[in-house]
């Protein structure tokens, strides 16, 4: 293969369309605090989302940092290694300790079977996190949260645009911060949000994006500056207005992938979760057995010019910084040392998809 295939690509509107959405800055001069883009894309999204509150953010590391601030969360939280490095540097950023509970080996998600026996009276809150678009087991941490009255933030920079059980993932828990990164199924080049239906927690999530001031000479709250520019808000959008086409292209992707690689000894493969409404964010593969290790296979589609991504490796709770301790979430460190996430991104060609497989299959040692 000559040509890069890349983990992911962009998705882009078409450039005629975003130079239109843009034009009218070059009459107001209006390129950032809170101006009419800011607040369309605002109104947009809590539509789309079904949601009170939307506060849009540079990204979505800043919009989960200053959503634990909000809260003044204290202490403790139970979060999970199987993530980004983001969720757990947000954590301790605030000055808050992360305390890692293990996943479920099917959907790499927070395992809520084991959140209970992390629980210490210095636990403020939860972090589970929505990963490859799977979604966590959102009424058993309900449950245990209300239990012990703790608050709950969900890391849904995986899961926009999708439900459950018909419901928007945006109203679950507390809170939950979606990332608007370029490489993300809906992107806004970088930016992020957080969700909510609590009107005093929006109000200080303003506050604490726009340095306190809530409107002319006054300042209420000892904020930053967190701002999404008019730029990147009339990008998110034009590719909001496109958003269905391309979950719809990365499913055509997912389903040849699926067809592929179903059935193949040794390998696991990403499904669909029941009473999903997936956006295909992600393919993930486990190779657990039979001749496959993941980073042999990694080496291969590099020699054919395809660079998948070992998709979270290493854990955030085992790496030079934090220390090596993950052994004690032993089912995370296992994904972690067997997953690699394929090539997707909406117009991908199927054909290329075919050779991404057939290297994979034959990439035994």
């Amino acid at each position: 293969m000559t040509d890069r295939i890349n983990v992911t690509k962009t998705s882009l509107p078409p450039m005629e369309e975003y130079i239109q959405e843009i034009s009218s800055m070059w009459e107001s001069h209006w390129i950032t605090n809170m101006g009419e883009k800011h607040i369309e894309l605002e109104k947009k999204l809590k539509e789309y989302l079904d949601i009170d509150h939307v506060t849009l953010f540079t990204n979505g590391h800043l919009a989960l940092e200053n959503a634990i601030a909000a809260m003044d969360l204290k202490g403790e939280i139970i979060t999970t290694p199987y993530t980004f490095a983001s969720t757990t540097h947000a954590i301790i950023r605030n000055n808050i300790k992360p305390v890692f509970c293990d996943v479920e080996p099917d959907t790499c998600t927070l395992d809520a079977n084991k959140i209970e026996e992390l629980i210490t009276p210095e636990t403020s809150a939860i972090i589970p996190v929505h990963v490859y678009g799977n979604i966590c087991n959102v009424e058993e941490i309900e449950r245990i949260a209300k239990k012990h009255n703790l608050k709950v933030i969900y890391d849904a920079a995986h899961a926009f645009g999708e439900s459950y059980k018909g419901k928007n993932v945006s109203r679950f828990g507390d809170a939950s911060m979606f990332s608007f990164h370029a490489t993300k199924v809906f992107n806004t080049v970088e930016g992020g949000a957080v969700t909510c239906a609590d009107q005093e927690l929006q109000s200080k999530l303003y506050y604490i994006k726009n340095f306190g001031i809530p409107g002319e000479d006054r300042i209420v709250f000892p904020g930053g500056n967190a701002k999404m520019s008019e730029f990147h808000a009339a990008m998110g959008l034009c590719n909001l207005r496109h958003l269905e086409e391309y979950k719809a292209g990365r499913k055509n992707v997912v389903e040849r992938y699926q067809k592929n690689l179903s059935n193949i000894d040794g390998l696991r493969i990403w499904k669909k979760q029941a009473e999903v409404d997936s956006n295909y964010a992600y393919f993930p593969v486990f190779f657990e057995s039979n001749g496959y290790d993941r980073n042999h296979v990694a080496d291969q589609l590099k020699e054919h010019n395809i660079f998948a991504r070992k998709y979270f490796y290493p854990l955030t709770n085992n790496n030079e910084w934090f220390g090596n301790h993950g052994s004690e979430t032993p089912v995370a460190l296992r994904l972690s040392e067997q997953v690699l996430t394929l090539p997707l991104y909406p117009d991908l060609p199927l054909e290329t998809v075919d050779e991404i497989c057939d290297i994979v299959i034959h990439s035994k040692l």
